[in-house]
């Protein structure tokens, strides 16, 4: 189902990610996630990317999976970092072939664990020449959907870490807008201030597709460190970081303050009238879950 058409039948959205699974034993334990999940009636699910394409082929058979065993629409990462525009088009007739239709179109990241990487060689140097690429292919005619894919792209509520200067950045996203985006997706955040404050900047300057709010729920002491790298810079509220210091070690604890904090944020969103909530699942259904009920929709 092209975003357009998703959008058009529910919004808000309510939509969840997850990331490839490495061995059988993730695997097995992913589809019953998205089992789990399926009865929360998703509006779609997307998959992730590994830097440099280091996942392409689990990513592919993952959508696959979820497309050929759900009825949720699946959406499929896709980056251009260590990527030729051939690769880029193989891709895209791959999933053009498969009936997807959809694809979320992202710089990405580099290769994990080989030094500093030279990007002089890639064929699009940002995530707007992607965008741009795809509407080309749209154009061709390869896709079953006239349309073709339907087109998201990312965005940081709180600034993107490569970009200091804060209006070059916004000008950075309407490119990738006016190259044809569909819809965007935020970074995770945790102070609904920001992501708000982002929209009306994004309405400032021109942007107005719709913007779901990407929601991740903390569910760990130790998961904290590694979901701030994830934004990229993402700030903690006071408020949050004092009620995770009074739980300390105590996992349930951390686990309930997480679930409760990322409820309350949905619930501001909906009273914000948010285009849409993007919940990183990282592959697990039961903070999902939760939040997902405590809203009333389920």
């Amino acid at each position: 189902m092209h975003i357009q058409d998703i959008f058009k039948r529910q919004r808000p959205t309510f939509s969840f990610e997850f990331f490839p699974p490495k061995s059988s034993s993730a695997a097995n334990s992913l589809y019953e996630t998205i089992r789990d999940l399926a009865s929360c009636d998703p509006s779609f699910v997307s998959v992730t990317y590994g830097a440099g394409g280091s996942t392409r082929e689990l990513t592919h058979d993952l959508v696959l999976k979820i497309k050929e065993t759900t009825s949720i629409p699946p959406i499929p990462h896709l980056t251009c970092v260590a990527h030729s525009a051939d690769e880029i088009t193989v891709t895209l007739e791959r999933y053009a072939e498969a009936g997807i239709g959809n694809i979320l179109a992202l710089r990405g990241d580099p290769p994990a664990n080989q030094g500093p990487y030279d990007r002089s060689g890639d064929a699009f140097q940002h995530a707007a020449d992607l965008v741009a690429h795809i509407k080309e292919f749209n154009a061709s005619g390869k896709h079953p959907d006239p349309r073709g894919f339907g087109i998201g792209v990312a965005a940081f509520p709180e600034g993107h870490p490569d970009t200091p200067n804060r209006l070059l950045e916004m000008d950075y996203l309407k490119a990738k807008i006016d190259a044809g985006a569909d819809y965007i997706c935020t970074q995770l955040f945790f102070d609904n201030h920001d992501f708000l404050d982002f929209r009306d900047r994004c309405r400032l300057a021109g942007i107005n597709v719709p913007i779901l709010a990407g929601i991740m729920p903390i569910t760990s002491a130790k998961g904290i460190h590694r979901m701030a790298e994830l934004a990229g810079g993402a700030h903690f509220p006071a408020r949050l970081l004092r009620a995770l210091e009074r739980a300390g070690d105590n996992q349930e604890a951390v686990e309930r303050i997480g679930i409760h904090h990322a409820a309350e944020q949905c619930a501001g969103l909906l009273d914000a009238d948010v285009d849409g909530i993007h919940l990183y699942t990282l592959n697990q259904s039961r903070a999902t879950r939760e939040v997902y009920a405590s809203l009333g929709m389920g």
